[in-house]
């Protein structure tokens, strides 16, 4: 013979899952004293703490928001991911994904800052070394420039702004100064012509002034109107 399951012994969550697992065809009075248990139970301290924890988890922004969070990390473009895990952390109530999309974008910010100072401000730094090795390989393609200019036109170009208006609107031939960082725009190599037949070009350096240890000057080259060693 079964017992009787006394109901009233059921907490308010056992009374919840007994109702929806019950054959309310087999046990229909069964069924609808669970059913007034959980009326009467409706409002007592256990029933509303239950509702707030089933709340809270409905909001939990799972696996998903954790990797939307996550992607916050990838440079620049995670801001995005970034701001949408904040505002995703506010609406569910989620303090972790706020704080994991704010230090996504806090590390693309301290990213860029770091690569932007290395880059651009601090001095004779790794990124100094590149400019300068940059600015020999481009000078020496200005070099060559220059002559051919001279084969075409008969003397040398007077300033390189000319040379620069007669190359093909696609050419690999840079005339820009890359070590003069601190000028707002873009800077022409140093160049000057001595006499008819020869000329002098080399970059300035950071500090945009002639000959200093930090002037870049391009490899000799023999048979050409180039001056290397010269100063005024």
């Amino acid at each position: 013979m079964n017992k009787e399951p006394n109901f009233e012994e059921y907490s308010y969550e056992n009374l919840l899952s007994a109702y929806r697992v019950i054959n309310g065809e087999k046990y229909p009075e069964r069924k609808e004293i669970i059913a007034k248990l959980i009326d009467e139970r409706k409002d007592s301290a256990e029933a509303v703490a239950l509702r707030e924890t089933y709340a809270k988890e409905d909001k939990s922004p799972g696996c998903l928001g954790f990797v939307i969070g996550g992607l916050s990390f990838i440079p620049l473009i995670g801001v995005i991911f970034g701001i949408i895990a904040i505002v995703w952390g506010f609406a569910v109530k989620n303090t972790t994904l706020k704080v994991v999309g704010s230090l996504g974008i806090a590390f693309t910010i301290i990213l860029y800052s770091s690569l932007g100072y290395f880059g651009f401000v601090q001095e004779d730094g790794v990124y100094d070394e590149l400019r300068q090795k940059m600015a020999k390989s481009q000078l020496n393609s200005a070099i060559q420039a220059i002559e051919f200019y001279k084969v075409q036109n008969g003397s040398y170009p007077e300033s390189l702004k000319i040379l620069q208006e007669s190359l093909p609107e696609n050419s690999f031939v840079f005339l820009f100064d890359p070590t003069q960082i601190d000028a707002t725009e873009g800077v022409y190599y140093f160049y000057e012509l001595l006499g008819d037949s020869k000329y002098h070009i080399r970059a300035l350096g950071r500090d945009g002034v002639f000959n200093t240890e930090d002037d870049v000057l391009p490899t000799p080259m023999d048979n050409i109107g180039l001056v290397v060693d010269y100063s005024r």
